[in-house]
């Protein structure tokens, strides 16, 4: 069951990643879970660089959090990644979800990341 779950995901991601490319001017916002944690990275595919990224294991929300598997780690994940993008003059992203379905931690983080200024 787990693996086919697995390989369903990364057939979508591939699907997405097709039809998905980031630039300088609106980078790729793209999201990686696991059971424990969730990943954000703000990437310009053009150049192959991350220009900011954010996760439930840095410093400043590790402390408060406790575990990063939830939908509230979800929620200032993406207040913390949206801040650092709009730091560095970045407002417009293409959102990829990384083929996880929109649902619960993945639109919670979308959602935190939208109310404080990133537009998808």
């Amino acid at each position: 069951m787990k693996n086919r779950r697995r390989t369903a995901r990364h057939k979508r991601h591939k699907r997405i990643r097709k039809k998905l490319f980031g630039l300088s001017e609106k980078p790729r916002f793209n999201i990686y879970k696991s059971f424990n944690h969730i990943y954000v990275q703000i990437i310009d595919d053009s150049t192959g660089h991350t220009l900011t990224s954010a996760s439930s294991l840095d410093k400043k929300l590790r402390k408060q959090l406790g575990t990063g598997g939830n939908v509230k780690a979800a929620k200032e994940v993406g207040t913390l990644v949206a801040s650092r993008a709009l730091d560095k003059g970045i407002k417009k992203v293409v959102f990829d979800r990384g083929g996880y379905p929109y649902h619960g931690r993945v639109s919670a983080l979308a959602d935190a990341a939208r109310e404080k200024g990133l537009e998808f």
